[in-house]
């Protein structure tokens, strides 16, 4: 039986919004995760930092860029035990630096993803999905990456037809 997780992380605080940086009390990838959470039958798991992201949004891009640049590993919080019993995973991240943040690539090393199917779902506000795809399939050659999802931070509340349209129906 396959058995499936959304797996995500979300920065709320204040993020970059419709133009403006304004403050979040849910950040946008949540919305997107918990969403697509009733749309199928999936177990859900948040990546939650050990040293929290900053508040301030030019503080955290700014952590964010050092971290890419030295190719950091911030440490997961409370990180899963196995994910052995999944053969589908949902992974929701936001666009920091044009890829995703550096601690979904500390999740992404941490697991074997031999042959399991891997869904990107990026939140951004204009870069798309930037070379988080790329990345993706750098970090973890053995699986069954599919085509990720893009879906525009700041419209996040409608995002359930576009999760159906792009999931193909999942």
């Amino acid at each position: 039986m396959s058995k499936s997780l959304i797996v995500y992380f979300s920065h709320n605080k204040e993020n970059y919004f419709s133009g403006n940086i304004v403050n979040l009390e849910k950040g946008n990838v949540q919305v997107i995760a918990e969403t697509l959470s009733t749309m199928i039958d999936a177990d859900i798991y948040q990546i939650k930092e050990v040293d929290a992201y900053p508040f301030d949004y030019h503080e955290c891009t700014k952590r964010a860029s050092e971290e890419l640049k030295n190719n950091t590993r911030p440490q997961i919080l409370d990180p899963l035990e196995s994910i052995d019993e999944y053969d589908t995973i949902y992974l929701g991240y936001l666009n920091w630096w044009s890829t995703m943040p550096t601690i979904v690539m500390t999740f992404l090393e941490s697991y074997d993803f031999t042959n399991k199917h891997i869904y990107p779902i990026c939140s951004h506000e204009g870069s798309g999905m930037g070379r988080s795809e790329s990345d993706l399939k750098k970090l973890c050659p053995n699986s069954i990456l599919h085509k990720g999802l893009s879906i525009h931070g700041s419209h996040v509340d409608g995002c359930r037809q576009q999760l159906e349209r792009g999931l193909g129906g999942k």
